[in-house]
């Protein structure tokens, strides 16, 4: 078996058919890993003949790790259930993973962003790079509850073809998972005894803004760009009150 396709779910019924429709002819396999979902995501899994696992949330990279620990496949494509492969990135993937000689074991592949049903060109939202694509046992992710790592020793190449990531439908949906989110960084600041004061919180948000609406150009994606860059300043603010509130 050439591919395995791996994700990690929770109530992703909205946004799993056409994640799984985009990679359905490339995967030898598809495994899912869901954290308890009380909406249709598994049984949309199983309708594309995926091996589906109910295990409890042990946060984003120790739950990634047990998505790879299932693959079978000499390569492994793991993906988020709001992630599009296009066909331009399929045809790239058949060619390396059908390779008897790949360049690299690892790869990071381009990112688009859709946000708020409109593409988000600047501003740190696309044409960054993420690993996405490795062979077996090249490496693993950190035990990080957010903002995971993929830590490997093999050589990294660089795809130019892109996954499309469908973030956010609309405001009610970006700030449920930015409440979450911020939580979830607070608390793994504190276990490792980060501080920040508040002038240094002040600056740091001040900064962000500027940096995403101003140095990335966040300005011409219009109001969508600015609701964005402010959105991220706030986000920065909000975990390291947060955890200085846990500090108390």
């Amino acid at each position: 078996m050439n591919l395995s396709v791996g994700l990690i779910t929770h109530n992703e019924e909205k946004k799993l058919t056409r994640t799984l429709k985009a990679i359905k002819d490339i995967a030898g396999e598809i495994v899912i890993v869901d954290s308890g979902s009380s909406d249709k995501t598994v049984e949309i899994a199983r309708s594309f003949g995926a091996n589906v696992f109910v295990e409890p949330w042990k946060g984003f990279g120790m739950q990634k790790n047990s998505v790879i620990d299932k693959c079978r496949g000499k390569w492994i494509l793991l993906i988020d259930a709001d992630e599009e492969v296009t066909p331009e990135l399929k045809e790239h993937i058949r060619i390396i993973t059908d390779s008897q000689t790949p360049q690299h074991e690892v790869y990071k592949i381009q990112f688009r962003s859709v946000c708020f049903g409109k593409e988000i060109k600047h501003g740190g939202w696309s044409g960054f790079y993420r690993i996405r694509l490795f062979r077996n046992g090249a490496g693993r992710y950190d035990n990080r509850q957010v903002h995971e790592s993929f830590v490997t020793s093999a050589s990294i190449g660089i795809i130019q073809k892109d996954i499309i990531h469908y973030t956010y439908e609309n405001l009610e949906e970006y700030f449920e998972k930015f409440n979450s989110y911020t939580s979830k960084m607070a608390m793994q600041y504190r276990e490792k005894a980060k501080k920040k004061s508040v002038v240094s919180i002040y600056l740091g948000a001040k900064f962000n803004f500027f940096k995403s609406y101003i140095l990335q150009l966040g300005f011409l994606d219009g109001y969508e760009g600015y609701l964005l860059s402010k959105a991220g300043a706030m986000y920065m603010l909000v975990k390291y009150s947060k955890l200085r509130e846990l500090n108390k």
